[in-house]
């Protein structure tokens, strides 16, 4: 938690060691879990194992560990801040003075505000690729779990110290995007709904329809089946004419396109998601052919298209695997056609080339996990680096308590009607809970809090888990919800105005703790001290989970903080001040947490 004594006494065991000769291994520091002080520990067994292996040691590698853990101990002497320091069992054990660590939390935060938990700078580049959905459909719950997922991700290493770009890769091209053309074109065309969400909307509806016409029915009759046959054939010319550019079918895929990307932007923006870089599976797609054949020229695939086959990439065979791992995989028809993973491959060779990315995390749902392998597999075998830090954060499907979605059945819950639905139950409670309310301040809280308790839903959920989304379970203000976190940041609030309007000011920071703290100060406090750990650890794994988490173990602490130890009711003027402190490091790092995870902090609620 805090460098500075740290690095005093390392500097110390540094000094030390060198003195006696002795090489120490990196020091690795963790907490100590409170049992009447805080305090820090490090071990010495990986020194001793060194000492060992170099044939330097006298005694097994436990009783090397304590000698050394004891020496150190011994010449350490005293530390500002450190009541005690223990050697056990090879740990050297630092114990720091309550009062003081209590004031340092605080301090720090206060300090350091929206910047507490911040990391320094790593010198690496992350991209972020997410908020992806196919065009010509219409935004779903499942993707904005993709959403969220990947801009809860990308703050969370922006926040950690990794220069974050966030990236978005739509789908535009394909036999979906042809057949919605086809149909709009053929049953619909020059109609054109008012609303952006509508529009999109409306292209979903109009693909569920195609569908429906293009599908064989049971015992349908010779008039429906040529009919049928008709449309697939018109639907097939109008692909045709597509990748021969065709200027009336590019012109029309243009506009719809631009319907459903319009309604992706609306969305984004509701969400406060800021994508830095937009990449298009059409924009990649003739590149990717060119790629196909530099893999060919550089051994990496084999061209069976004289044979009347495809060019294929053995995997296994390529990296000497012995048994079978990523297969063999085709990257180019033999009509000269693209994948999928053709188009990634040369997305990567983008990312890598043009944005110098040093890291690169896929945000794609599970079934896509042996695929992107397989693009990773390829890139590492073409010779780039960046493969090996190239992550698919996977996750599960999204469905409601009645059942599975398919767009091609028109089963889809829309994104907008769920977030909807959440705002409007939000403004129902407030309007009886703050009748006091203005009615743009009402409109204003429900928003914050319907869309914080849909993205918590999401993300304290581990992402590889399918989510049954349960509407009722997210709006709760009790139990592990967005709500109930807002709710401890809008008490915390409260408590600070009321605060003001007495006359208390508390000073920005150098409050003394120096009385017999509560057990739930102790226990808000160490959470607080919590903080910057779980960003790092959140960042380092790829898991808003673990903030999501954090955030509610926080909330938890404060609620419980609030119930139980009196504030502004204390007489004891010392007392009174520090707890406000806490109270205000508190409210801080709760919205800290919140940011992080995409949800706003309400003031009120």
């Amino acid at each position: 938690m805090f460098n500075d004594i740290q690095n005093v006494i390392e500097a110390k065991i540094r000094s030390c060691c060198a003195a006696e000769g002795i090489p120490l291994a990196p020091l690795k520091w963790t907490a100590i879990p409170y049992s009447g002080e805080w305090g820090i520990s490090t071990s010495f067994f990986q020194t001793a194992a060194d000492e060992a292996r170099a044939g330097r040691a006298g005694k097994p590698v436990p009783a090397r560990a304590q000698e050394l853990a004891e020496q150190v101990r011994g010449q350490m002497g005293s530390v500002e801040g450190v009541s005690r320091v223990d050697a056990v069992k090879g740990y050297l054990n630092v114990y720091f003075e309550t009062s003081d660590y209590a004031r340092r939390v605080v301090d720090s935060v206060l300090a350091s505000r929206a910047d507490f938990g911040r990391g320094a700078a790593r010198g690496e580049r992350v991209m972020v690729e997410y908020a992806q959905p196919n065009t010509h459909h219409s935004f779903h719950i499942g993707h904005y779990r993709n959403t969220i997922l990947g801009e809860a991700l990308a703050r969370l290493t922006e926040f950690a110290g990794f220069e974050t770009i966030r990236a978005s890769y739509p789908g535009d091209l394909g036999l979906g995007v042809i057949t919605v053309m086809w149909a709009y074109d053929r049953f619909y065309k020059g109609q054109e709904p008012a609303g952006v969400h509508e529009r999109g909307q409306w292209l979903l509806k109009i693909y569920v329809e195609a569908t429906a016409r293009l599908e064989k029915k049971e015992n349908e009759t010779s008039e429906e089946t040529a009919l049928r046959e008709q449309y697939e054939a018109e639907r097939r010319e109008m692909y045709r004419k597509y990748d021969a550019g065709d200027p009336y079918v590019r012109e029309l895929w243009r506009v719809t396109r631009e319907w459903s990307l319009e309604e992706l932007r609306e969305i984004l923006r509701m969400l406060d998601v800021k994508i830095d870089v937009w990449f298009f599976e059409s924009e990649v797609d003739g590149p990717s052919k060119a790629i196909v054949e530099e893999l060919i020229a550089k051994g990496i695939a084999d061209d069976e298209r004289p044979q009347g086959g495809a060019v294929i990439v053995k995997i296994d065979e390529k990296l000497g695997l012995k048994k079978e791992k990523y297969r063999t995989n085709v990257i180019l028809r033999s009509d000269g056609t693209t994948l999928y993973l053709t188009k990634d491959i040369a997305l990567a060779k983008v990312k890598f080339e043009q944005y110098h990315v040093d890291r690169s995390i896929y945000v794609v749902d599970v079934r896509q996990s042996l695929h992107l392998q397989q693009a990773f597999a390829i890139l590492r075998l073409w010779g780039f680096p960046q493969a090996e830090k190239c992550y698919h954060l996977g996750y599960g499907f999204v469905s409601l308590p009645e059942g599975a979605m398919s767009a091609r059945r028109g089963r889809v819950t829309l994104f907008k009607d769920v977030a909807d639905e959440a705002v409007r139950r939000v403004l129902a409670v407030e309007s009886e809970k703050a009748p006091e309310m203005s009615d743009a301040e009402r409109r204003q809280v429900a928003e914050q809090v319907g869309l914080g308790a849909l993205a918590y839903s999401m993300l304290s959920v581990d992402n590889n888990k399918d989510i049954v989304f349960d509407m009722d379970a997210a709006l709760s203000f009790d139990g592990r919800t967005g709500p109930y976190i807002q709710n401890a940041h809008v008490r915390a609030n409260s408590i600070l105005k009321k605060a003001q309007a007495m006359g208390y000011e508390a000073r920005a920071t150098g409050r003394a703790f120096d009385y017999e703290l509560t057990k739930h100060e102790i226990e808000l406090i160490e959470q607080i001290s919590k903080f910057p750990a779980a960003v790092e650890q959140a960042a380092n794994e790829y898991r808003p989970l673990v903030m999501a988490a954090y955030a509610y173990d926080l909330a938890n602490a404060f609620h419980s903080f609030y119930h139980a130890a009196p504030v502004l009711q204390v007489e004891e003027a010392g007392v009174r001040e520090s707890r406000l402190q806490l109270v205000a490091a508190s409210k801080q790092v709760i919205a800290n947490a919140l940011r992080l995870l995409d949800i706003q902090a309400p003031e009120v609620m």
